[in-house]
């Protein structure tokens, strides 16, 4: 990390000691991703600093202080979801992450160092790890480090209590005893011990070392007012019904016979990153549009045979990778605070992968038939092994087990209609979807619900959808997700933090904030 203290994402604040805001994460994002695809030679991946004595102050005070609340908790929640990529990275991808503190590490800077497999600290006397958001700045670590440090690190529930509230941090030897890094290094040997140890990690990966990455080129994307077009799909926005339609384009041919040839062209691929791109832009940029129907369209056997393609090809590290997209881009959607309808049309192609996005959305309703009685093809969708053990939630079960939790005589149900091309009434038989309507009440029905979801508190529907989509066990990631990121929520609108008179506003002036002490 090299931050310039110029390049803030907004004006109003200097990014000083590596300290970063969304815009430094956008860029962070994109080079994990990048290294996953374009670099399948590398095994383990070290993230380090270039400046003096540190390492990364964290997330930037000044843009914490000025920022709405909106947009922390975007920022919270992107930064999140880089990291937890970083760690699939390293359980799924044979590209395992290391950290090499040359220097302190403070708040999200140590959060970052935590998302890796292996931290080293140089022990100069002076480097430390800390979390001071507590005494600091009255909120919370945002970015996993609660979490990570018992449920990752396991530290002792009482020495992790010290460390939280300690703003000097710990150094050297303690914080290798109480296992907050996993080595020393004098500062005589550090460069050679970050090196050794790499390549004892990089030696172990199963990712081939000559052959040629995919490059990942820039997406095919172009924006109206009111529109956005994707060479895959399209986002159509009403604003005055606070909603926005996204229709996934199906493949126009089979799949190759060699996915490598057709690099970031492979329509899996190309669809992912690109739906990857226009959910986020939903939820950074239009925050008023509260919900999302997804449509998909196009011809269902196309769908059906890139989906066999991607499980009969997933010992090659590229299709792994494709795969492993997917499975981030629906747990993308998962996380996402908008309500998600799907809805399963004549023409639609919700098979196999893209299946899993009619589980992912709160409420899913299918056409009974076809439009005017016209004798096309029915509404069909058509569920494959993939959705079984392809795609895991955050709770890390599938979408239907997630679907059927608790309930095995339907879960058991469902499973034997994979496979099969399910019409409105098989559908609901099995209990794949909501509802199934007629040409007669669809559109009816769909507006006067878009009409009504629309009339709720978008805060009341964000913990409604946030609870109801995660039953079953809970892992670290789903505490980072929902326990984690819904006190860090409360805690950015106290005034304690945010207040005129709060830390965050007068951190650095050296006046003390002032604290309502009023437990709530």
């Amino acid at each position: 990390m090299g931050v310039d203290p110029d390049g803030g994402l907004l004006p109003g604040y200097e990014l000083k000691m590596n300290s970063y805001d969304l815009g430094v994460d956008i860029e962070l994002a994109d080079a994990v991703r990048r290294l996953r695809f374009e670099h399948p030679e590398v095994g383990a991946v070290v993230i380090g600093s270039d400046l003096d004595r540190m390492f990364c102050a964290g997330a930037n005070i000044g843009m914490l202080a000025s920022a709405t609340h909106t947009l922390k908790v975007n920022f919270c929640k992107f930064t999140n979801e880089t990291r937890n990529e970083m760690e699939d990275a390293t359980r799924h991808s044979g590209q395992r992450y290391l950290t090499a503190l040359s220097g302190n590490a403070a708040g999200g800077g140590y959060e970052l160092a935590l998302a890796t497999d292996h931290i080293i600290l140089i022990d100069d006397r002076n480097a430390a790890v800390s979390l001071p958001e507590v005494p600091l700045l009255g909120v919370l670590p945002g970015t996993g480090g609660l979490t990570r440090l018992i449920d990752k690190r396991h530290v002792r529930r009482d020495r992790a209590d010290v460390f939280c509230t300690l703003e000097e941090g710990v150094k050297g030897d303690k914080a290798l005893e109480w296992g907050l890094v996993d080595e020393l290094a004098a500062t005589s040997t550090f460069d050679a011990t970050v090196s050794k140890r790499a390549t004892e990690v990089a030696s172990q990966t199963d990712r081939p070392s000559e052959v040629d990455g995919v490059e990942l080129k820039p997406l095919d994307r172009s924006f109206t007012d009111n529109r956005i077009e994707y060479s895959s799909l399209s986002v159509s926005i009403d604003r005055e019904a606070r909603s926005a339609v996204i229709v996934l384009a199906g493949p126009n041919s089979g799949p190759p016979r060699d996915a490598h040839s057709q690099g970031s062209e492979f329509w899996p691929l190309r669809l992912a990153r690109e739906m990857d791109d226009a959910i986020l832009h939903l939820r950074v940029n239009e925050l008023d549009i509260g919900t999302i129907l997804l449509k998909t369209s196009g011809d269902i056997e196309l769908v059906l045979a890139y989906d066999e393609y991607l499980r009969s090809n997933s010992d090659d590290w590229f299709v792994r990778e494709v795969s492993l997209l997917w499975a981030r881009v629906l747990r993308r959607v998962d996380l996402t605070s908008r309500t998600i309808l799907a809805l399963i049309e004549p023409d639609s192609c919700f098979g196999g992968f893209l299946a899993d996005l009619t589980l992912a959305a709160d409420r899913s309703y299918m056409l009974i038939g076809t439009w005017g009685g016209d004798g096309g093809h029915e509404a069909r969708v058509v569920f494959s092994p993939s959705n079984i053990v392809g795609f895991p939630m955050s709770n890390g079960l599938s979408r239907l087990a997630t679907r059927f939790w608790g309930n095995d005589q339907g879960l058991a149900s469902a499973q034997a209609a994979v496979g099969e091309i399910l019409d409105a009434e098989a559908a609901m038989a099995a209990g794949l979807v909501t509802d199934a309507m007629d040409d007669i009440d669809w559109d009816d029905e769909l507006r006067i619900l878009v009409e009504e979801r629309a009339s709720f508190s978008p805060d009341g529907l964000t913990g409604l959808e946030a609870n109801l989509r995660f039953p079953g066990p809970e892992t670290m990631e789903t505490k980072i997700f929902g326990r984690l990121t819904a006190w860090q929520n409360w805690v950015f609108q106290r005034p304690n933090a945010s207040g005129e008179e709060g830390a965050l506003r007068r951190y650095g002036t050296g006046i003390r904030p002032n604290y309502d002490t009023r437990r709530v």
